[in-house]
């Protein structure tokens, strides 16, 4: 038998390595953020955001978790792994799950609704089966609290911080619900992480001081897939963003449809609250942009007419989060083809109105 020299051991662990760091650079590669995604190259990546609180944690700022899959399309790993909550795909039966709250004319919640009166169309078809419904009331919650702190919204910032910091107080139950505070102007920064503790929560929002310009999108996108979309839950959640901001963009490599999808592929409800003063000559166009978000996501988007309305918009928005429905249903030809698919919930009653997410991404395997 004729054995290897040294040199040529030497040659042959360097080829591996190399092998090695190639099929890691095709495995990390970046969730894609549109629907176009599947056909078209991946989008631009936000640029790299301050480290949240850098002398507080060591959690690294804007570097996506890329080797978590998309929404709905679990890997061969999830058999072994811990429940997650119900936006992910089952593999076997392709139920798709959507929450929804319910209002009348008068925008009053409708809460004593059943199956019966809802019904739903994917990609503009009857679905084929309706798996699960049940009203949702108690299920843990995990908030995303993003407050716009660049010089535009200055004028209130103090009087929107201590509407947030009641809204928390009131929603996040210890040992049960959590959120996490982020505020944005020309770089995003966590200054509180995931936490049931309301007194952290307030330090945190307190500590937010306003800057300069404004990456709405990029905040939006990254808290969806940093903090929402790669977190590990043990049992079923309900996940959501309330996000104050007066809706201008100046900063952000991220588009507004790439955070909306984005928000999607999180399964994550987007409340918007404007931070505009009505008169305002920009105003109509940025309350659209807010009014977009929250609708494409299944959320509501609040326009207070004086700053004292934005306690009441912070107090509906918790009754709309202790006021959902949730359904889980099979589509009709469904195709694993990570194709974005729209959903349609309509009630049979009429006056009645359905807020939903308006579609979904197909998983891929």
């Amino acid at each position: 038998m004729q054995w290897f020299k040294p040199a040529s051991l030497v040659i042959v662990a360097a080829a591996v390595l190399l092998g090695a760091q190639l099929v890691a650079q095709q495995t990390n590669e970046d969730l894609p953020a549109a629907p176009s995604a599947v056909a078209q190259p991946k989008p631009a990546k936000p640029v790299p955001a301050k480290a949240p609180g850098e002398n507080q944690t060591p959690a690294p700022r804007d570097q996506a978790s890329t080797s978590q899959p998309e929404a709905g399309a679990p890997s061969a790993a999830d058999s072994s792994a811990p429940k997650t909550d119900d936006s992910t795909f089952r593999t076997t039966v392709n139920e798709v799950p959507v929450v929804f709250t319910v209002t009348d004319k008068h925008n009053h919640y409708v809460r004593d609704l059943s199956q019966g009166d809802f019904k739903v169309l994917d990609d503009g078809r009857p679905v084929e089966e309706i798996r699960s419904f049940r009203r949702e009331t108690d299920l843990p919650l995990r908030v995303g609290l993003l407050i716009d702190s660049s010089s535009s919204v200055r004028g209130r910032f103090k009087f929107e911080q201590e509407s947030a910091i009641e809204f928390l107080n009131q929603t996040i139950r210890p040992r049960y619900d959590q959120a996490f505070i982020l505020g944005f102007d020309s770089s995003l920064e966590i200054t509180q992480e995931f936490t049931d503790n309301s007194e952290l929560l307030s330090k945190g929002i307190r500590s937010l001081r306003p800057g300069n310009s404004t990456r709405l999108y990029d905040a939006l996108y990254y808290a969806c897939r940093e903090r929402l979309l790669s977190r590990q839950e043990s049992v079923a959640v309900r996940k959501a963003i309330v996000l104050i901001t007066d809706g201008d963009d100046n900063s952000s490599r991220t588009t507004r449809e790439e955070a909306i999808d984005m928000a999607l592929r999180a399964n994550v409800i987007v409340y918007t609250i404007s931070t505009n003063f009505p008169g305002y000559s920009e105003s109509s166009k940025y309350d659209k942009i807010l009014e977009r978000i929250a609708d494409a996501t299944g959320g509501r988007w609040f326009l207070p007419f004086q700053i004292t309305d934005v306690a009441n918009a912070f107090a509906q928005i918790q009754a709309d989060l202790r006021s959902q429905y949730a359904l889980a249903y099979r589509p009709a030809d469904f195709r694993h083809d990570g194709r974005y698919r729209t959903i349609e919930i309509d009630a049979e009653h009429k006056g009645l109105k359905v807020h939903s997410r308006h579609g979904y991404y197909a998983p891929t395997e």
